[in-house]
C-alpha cells in the first residue's frame, strides 16, 4: 500500500507543478484492450504490448481530470485509514464532488480502471473492492485467516460447513493454506457446485471444489492462483460446452483478459486445464443440446481470428471450429440425461483419467 500511496502523491504533485508553471499537464495509461496484449507462452498469461493513451488537460478534458484526481484522493484516504470502499460506494461518494460527480457507475468504474492501469497495481491496493460474490468453496482445505480485531490467526476447516460452503473474501492476500488435496476443481455454475458439494465429491476425489458463478471475480481468480501456487496442486476447470464458458470464463481464469492485462500476472492460473464439456463430449455422451446463438458464433469466430491465446493453440481453434460447424452447445447439467449423479460417478472420473480429452 505504501508504494501505491507514493505513486498517488507523485502524480498529483507533478500535475500541480505543471499547472502552476502553466505547462502541459498530462496523464498516461496503457490501452486496455485485446489489441494491446500478447500471449506470453513462457509465463502463461496476456501481457501488455506497450501502447499508451495520453490525456492532456484542456477545456474539454477538465472534468475527466477532476474526476481522476478526486478518485485518487479518495484512494489516498482509504489507504491512510486502512478502509475499503466498494465500486458502488465510490460512485455514490462522487455525488459530493459537484461538477466532477459521475452520472452513472460505468463512468466511475472506467476512471478507477484507468488509475489502476496507470499505477500498475490492482484496485484492492487502491482501497476499492468489487460488489460481486467472490465464489464458494468446499473440500479438503484449511484456510488460515486473521481476526480483524485481534489479528490472531483463525483456522477454517472447509470440510465442516455442513450443507453450506466457505465464501471467498474480497481480500485474499493475507490468507494461508493447509491441504492434502490432489487438485482444485473450478466449476462454472453454482448449481453444479451444489450437486458436487451435497454428495461430497470433494471427499471421494480428495479435492477442493470452487464455484466461479460465471466469469470468476478477481478475488476468486486471485484465490485460486495463490492456493495453487502455494500448495503446488493442479487446477482443472469445468464449464458448459459453449464459447462463453470456454473463452469468457476459462480463458479469463487461465491467461487473463485484455482489459486487465496490467495485472494478469497475479490474477490468472496459467497451469489450469480445461475438462469442461467439449464438442467431442457432446457426441460421445450423446448430450442434449441447444442451438448456438448468433452471439455465440460471433464470440467463437472472434476468438479464432483475434485471441492471442487461441491463435497459439491449435486444439482450441479446432474445438471452436467444430462447435461452429455443429451449431450446437451443451450445458454441464445436460449430463443429467444419464442420471442426476452421472457427473460424479462417470463423467468427472473418466475425464480425469483421459488427459487426451483435456484442452490446454
Amino acid at each position: 500500500m505504501t508504494k501505491t500511496l507514493e505513486k498517488i502523491k507523485q502524480t498529483a504533485k507533478k500535475l500541480f507543478t505543471n499547472i502552476k508553471l502553466k505547462e502541459k499537464a498530462e496523464m498516461e495509461s496503457p490501452v486496455r484492450s485485446l489489441n494491446n496484449v500478447i500471449y506470453n507462452k513462457k509465463d502463461g498469461y496476456f501481457e501488455l504490448k506497450g501502447m499508451m493513451k495520453k490525456r492532456t488537460l484542456t477545456a474539454n478534458t477538465v472534468k475527466t481530470f477532476a474526476q481522476t484526481l478526486k478518485m485518487m484522493s479518495l484512494s489516498k484516504e482509504l489507504i491512510n485509514s486502512e478502509d475499503i470502499a466498494t465500486k458502488r460506494e465510490a460512485y455514490y461518494v462522487s455525488k459530493n464532488w459537484g461538477e466532477a460527480r459521475f452520472k452513472e457507475q460505468p463512468e466511475s468504474d472506467a476512471v478507477m480502471d484507468d488509475i489502476e492501469a496507470t499505477f500498475s497495481c490492482n484496485r484492492e491496493q487502491l482501497g476499492f473492492i468489487a460488489d460481486e460474490h467472490g465464489g464458494s468453496l468446499a473440500g479438503a482445505l484449511t484456510v488460515i485467516d486473521k481476526d480483524s480485531t485481534t489479528k490472531k490467526e483463525i483456522k477454517i476447516d472447509c470440510t465442516k460447513f455442513g450443507s453450506g460452503s466457505y465464501s471467498i473474501p474480497s481480500d485474499v492476500e493475507h490468507l494461508k493454506f493447509e491441504t492434502k488435496a490432489k487438485f482444485v476443481l473450478a466449476i462454472e455454475t453454482q448449481g453444479m457446485f451444489e450437486r458436487l458439494n451435497k454428495h461430497q465429491y470433494w471427499k471421494s476425489a480428495n479435492c477442493i471444489i470452487i464455484s466461479m458463478s460465471g466469469v470468476p471475480s478477481r478475488s476468486c481468480r486471485r484465490f485460486i492462483r495463490k492456493l495453487t501456487d502455494e500448495t503446488k496442486i493442479p487446477c482443472y476447470v469445468f464449464t458448459d460446452g459453449d464459447p462463453y464458458g470456454m473463452m469468457n470464463i476459462y480463458r479469463t481464469l487461465k491467461v487473463g483478459s485484455g482489459n486487465a492485462a496490467h495485472i494478469n500476472e497475479y490474477f490468472c492460473v496459467p497451469h489450469a486445464h480445461f475438462i469442461g464439456i467439449t464438442p467431442q463430449d457432446i457426441k460421445d455422451y450423446k448430450l442434449p443440446t441447444h442451438p448456438l446463438k448468433e452471439v455465440d458464433i460471433k464470440r467463437a469466430k472472434d476468438a479464432i481470428k483475434n485471441d492471442p491465446f487461441v491463435k497459439d493453440h491449435k486444439e482450441w481453434q479446432n474445438a471452436l471450429k467444430e462447435m461452429i460447424q455443429g451449431k450446437v452447445r451443451a450445458e454441464q447439467q445436460a449430463l443429467a440425461k444419464h442420471g442426476l449423479n452421472f457427473v460424479i460417478s462417470d463423467y468427472l472420473p473418466e475425464k480425469m483419467k483421459n488427459e487426451k480429452s483435456w484442452l490446454p
